[in-house]
């Protein structure tokens, strides 16, 4: 009973406790409610009082800036007007300056009206008075023409014909007159340029290479080989182009001479003189011609030695001949002929170290300078002269690309074309395999003799005395004896124009009459 009243009574009491809670969270919620709307309604009349600050700031704003634009474009406007203005007084004395110079122009073009009407008025006159002289002329020409027996073109050749022949004369007497008016002056100079006649450096060389000696057997043979007058000696030189220097030198006479073919002709035709004993200008001319086809013997056993010495077979006659007169070419000191068969032999070489074709690399080594024997005749590069031979001759596609190639001009096709560049670089690159110094020297004798030939009615010409004289035979039908003072002062001029040289060098003309019959 009492356990009952007693939970009773607990449950009463939480019930109140219950009723009464809920009562206060009530209570709370509507004072918070309350508390909420008042801070909303603070706020709100805040947020009404800042826009409307806003509003008034920038109503505020809006009107400076209003008045500014307003300043600005005022001011603009100003500047604008300013510039019109300006402008528009430029225009005004452009305009006033441009009227002016029409009006110049205008008194301008009507003087030079004028002035051009006044000329026609002249040409006019002078036309008339031209008509006038020629038909006065053609009078006079006809009054001459029955005079003289002449017509007029008649009468023209002959007085041309008068006249190139006076003028010829008077030419090489004025020349003659000025040669002999300096020739003390050129003495002297003479003098001073001595020491420069040759170039320096290939002084020693040149005098290696371009130099042979003939021994005699006593020194009266001297006097035979010059013969009666220089006859004997003249004719020689004059065959040969060879300069024979015949000094104080007991029992020798030296040749010189920069063409090694002409030299070796020279020695062999003097040595057989000496040994036939008959010296005289029909027997030199036989000797001189027998010596030429012997070196022309020789050329072709040196061309079959070098192709039987590297072993290589097939090779077109005409080559060998070719290869034959390399042995008497020089390519900066460095003989042609034996530099090829070098450069052959050290292809080879390379090709059998490498697993190549041998004979082939000697064969392209031994072609590939093969352009150098026809230099001296042809027009173009050693390079591009060796190529066309070797397309003439049907060469093997190898071997000419290995001589267009050699130098780098083109790009090797094949290992054989590296290996004869590389053998050809070895061999000039030996210590004192080359002098380029004796090379410019030959190039200057060519181009000397080039010069000479170049003119009309030059038979032959040889360059001697170390490139210090050149001696020019003329056809004694083109050229007569008055003409030959002045081909010698053409070519003189020819020379100074076109040849760098040191020294002087000396222009000796020759014209010499033959009359040659047969009796049968």
């Amino acid at each position: 009973m009492n356990m009952t009243a007693v939970l009773s009574g607990v449950i009463s009491g939480i019930a109140c406790l219950i009723v009464g809670s809920v009562i206060a969270f009530f209570v709370g919620v509507s004072y918070r409610k309350k508390v909420a709307e008042a801070e909303l309604g603070s706020a709100e009349e805040e947020a009404k009082r800042i826009v409307s600050e806003a509003i008034k700031t920038a109503e505020t704003k809006k009107k400076e800036a209003a008045i500014e634009a307003k300043d600005e474009l005022y001011k603009m406007r100003s500047e604008a007007e300013k510039e019109v203005k300006d402008r528009r007084a430029e225009v005004t004395r452009q305009e006033r300056r441009i009227m002016q110079k029409e009006e110049s122009l205008d008194r301008k073009l009507e003087s030079l009206e004028r002035k051009d009407e006044t000329l026609q008025n002249k040409i006019k006159s002078a036309d008339n008075k031209l008509e006038e002289a020629e038909q006065v002329r053609k009078q006079q020409v006809e009054m001459l023409e029955k005079i003289s027996g002449y017509t007029a073109e008649q009468a023209k050749e002959y007085l041309l014909a008068n006249l190139e022949g006076d003028l010829t004369h008077e030419k090489a007497v004025r020349i003659s007159q000025f040669e002999q008016q300096f020739k003390e002056e050129a003495d002297r100079k003479a003098k001073e340029y001595v020491s420069l006649a040759i170039q320096r450096c290939a002084a020693e060389q040149v005098a290696e290479i371009t130099v042979s000696v003939v021994a005699l057997p006593n020194d009266e043979m001297k006097g035979r080989i010059i013969g009666r007058e220089g006859r004997n000696i003249r004719t020689l030189e004059t065959l040969t182009g060879v300069d024979l220097i015949i000094d104080d030198t007991p029992e020798a006479i030296t040749l010189s001479s920069f063409d090694p073919v002409r030299r070796e002709v020279a020695r062999l035709s003097l040595e057989r003189l000496i040994q036939d004993g008959r010296i005289h200008p029909a027997r030199i001319e036989e000797m001189v011609d027998k010596s030429r086809r012997e070196v022309d013997q020789k050329i072709k056993q040196d061309g079959e030695w070098a192709v039987m010495d590297l072993g290589i077979h097939n090779i077109n006659p005409e080559l060998v001949k070719l290869l034959g007169r390399m042995r008497y070419r020089t390519s900066y000191g460095q003989n042609v002929l034996d530099h090829s068969i070098e450069v052959a032999h050290i292809a080879g070489m390379l090709a059998s170290e490498i697993g190549v074709d041998v004979t082939l690399a000697r064969r392209a080594g031994l072609l590939h300078d093969i352009g150098k024997s026809m230099t001296h005749e042809i027009e173009g590069s050693h390079v591009e002269i060796g190529v066309d031979i070797a397309k003439k001759h049907r060469e093997n596609p190898v071997v000419i690309n290995a001589i267009e190639s050699h130098h780098g001009d083109v790009e090797p096709k094949s290992i054989i074309a590296c290996l004869v560049q590389a053998a050809d670089a070895i061999s000039a690159a030996r210590p004192g395999a080359r002098k380029e110094n004796l090379e410019n020297y030959i190039k200057r004798l060519e181009k000397l003799e080039e010069i000479a030939n170049s003119f009309n009615g030059v038979e032959k010409s040889y360059a001697i005395q170390a490139g210090r004289e050149i001696r020019i035979v003329v056809k004694p039908e083109v050229i007569s004896d008055d003409q030959t003072v002045i081909i010698a002062r053409e070519i003189v001029k020819k020379i100074e124009a076109d040849l760098d040289y040191p020294g002087q060098i000396k222009v000796h003309v020759i014209r010499e009459s033959r009359a040659i019959e047969y009796a049968k």
